[in-house]
């Protein structure tokens, strides 16, 4: 699994916008991907260094159609700090 594959893409809400300026950013990543393989992935991709990972799994949300209901699929958010000599990732910069 390549750094590509684990990094899906990055949140973007209000919540994760103001998180920006504590040096936080928020990405969907892989279900199977643990902390180091996502730390390993954010500074390979960015070139930033990274100082925590914090995981979240997300469960899916109900959905009904009719009497017939299911759930979409779940997912991983990962929160992730960057140290206080870093740069900044310049993706999120011009939003």
């Amino acid at each position: 699994m390549n750094s590509y594959d684990i990094i899906k893409k990055p949140v973007i809400t209000e919540k994760s916008m103001s998180e920006m300026a504590d040096r936080k950013y928020t990405f969907i990543v892989d279900i199977r991907a643990n902390k180091y393989m996502i730390k390993n992935a954010i500074e390979e991709i960015f070139k930033v260094k990274v100082e925590r990972v914090n995981t979240i799994k997300m469960l899916g949300k109900l959905k009904r159609m009719g009497k017939y209901e299911g759930r979409r699929p779940g997912y991983k958010k990962a929160i992730v700090k960057l140290t206080p000599d870093s740069k900044t990732i310049e993706f999120f910069e011009g939003l």
